[in-house]
């Protein structure tokens, strides 16, 4: 296995300039730089990352937390946060907290013994104590959230706007004449569903329509479980049009439409948060808010780097990133803007 000296030797320079080419950290001139590099590939040169870090303190790694990387919207969040890292020099180690407490708890603990240089956390569904993401913040580790936004907690943070991005979805459905509109949730413990209920409860006031609690169906982040409540509610219940607040409970609700042969936009109008699959392959095609999955983590990942590059910058003063969705106007909610037209004429 060739060593830094041996790169070095092949290149004409030092070993410390060597190093300062492979670390990044002191600026090398650009004919020394091309000449290291070069030797490098000739030798096929690999650092010892782990022998440097605890010499120097840094291992130039993010940890990213999210519940699940098969929900479409999650891997492009990670993409997003690869991207930035990979452009300051950061690798990004991505796992799965399959919305459990305790494993979110387990990979915390897990990361800061890796001494990963900052932490993006998506918060697991079930109730989380805020105790130890408190405690690594207070140990200069910077945590960024995504997506799920924790009450109470000063963190740096990056999502949507939940919203007047419900509220935009709401108004499209009333736009297209639907008056009977059931909102499925996850838990409304988490501020994003609690911010795109009051979206959609502000829109439906404007509206002038009324708040029906019959209208108000809240689950998990299972899709079983939502298929479940939504066959028994579509069973008792009078609606005209669904909105989904998460992907998950999207692909719960459809298949309760399937299981009660409700049709959609035949019978009833269909709208979600997050693009579900590629749109050319499912029929009907979805309406869909579409969050910026990608940015999202982008830009996450870009005030991780600022955080550790200032690190003596007050942590008690969170940043707050909200970012616009999109309206993607599909076949599911054009049902009664139709039916409307037939009348008219």
């Amino acid at each position: 296995m060739p060593t830094i000296k041996e790169v070095a030797d092949l290149a004409g320079v030092s070993v410390g300039t060597v190093s300062h080419v492979v670390s990044g950290s002191v600026p090398v001139s650009e004919p020394l730089r091309l000449r290291v590099e070069a030797a490098i590939r000739q030798l096929d040169y690999h650092p010892n990352h782990v022998a440097r870090s605890l010499k120097t303190s840094r291992t130039r790694t993010f940890g990213i937390i999210v519940p699940d990387m098969t929900i479409s919207f999650y891997p492009l969040v990670i993409r997003g946060a690869e991207t930035a890292a990979w452009r300051q020099g950061y690798s990004l180690i991505a796992v799965n907290s399959t919305d459990s407490a305790e494993r979110q708890k387990e990979l915390l603990t897990l990361f800061r013994s890796q001494r990963v240089e900052g932490i993006l956390l998506v918060v697991a569904a079930e109730p989380v104590p805020m105790m130890q993401i408190s405690r690594l913040i207070d140990a200069a580790i910077p945590v960024v959230c995504l997506d799920r936004i924790p009450e109470n907690l000063p963190v740096d943070s990056v999502s949507v706007e939940d919203t007047s991005a419900a509220e935009m979805g709401t108004d499209h459905l009333i736009e297209m004449g639907y008056r009977r509109i059931a909102i499925v949730t996850g838990p409304v413990s988490l501020t994003n569903e609690k911010r795109r209920l009051h979206g959609y409860q502000h829109s439906l006031r404007r509206a002038g329509l009324p708040l029906d609690e019959e209208l108000l169906w809240h689950s998990n982040v299972r899709p079983e479980d939502v298929a479940a409540l939504c066959r028994q509610k579509l069973g008792s219940v009078n609606v005209d049009a669904l909105f989904c607040t998460n992907g998950p409970t999207a692909l719960g609700c459809l298949r309760a439409l399937r299981d009660c042969k409700i049709e959609t936009p035949g019978d009833v109008g269909f709208l979600t948060f997050d693009e579900l699959t590629v749109d050319d392959l499912f029929k009907p095609s979805i309406t869909t808010i579409v969050q910026p999955a990608y940015e999202i983590g982008f830009q996450a990942a870009e005030i991780l780097f600022d955080r550790i590059q200032n690190k003596g910058e007050a942590a008690s003063d969170p940043r707050t990133l909200r970012l616009p969705a999109s309206l993607k106007i599909r076949e599911s909610t054009r049902r009664m803007l139709a039916n409307a037209d037939l009348m008219l004429g």
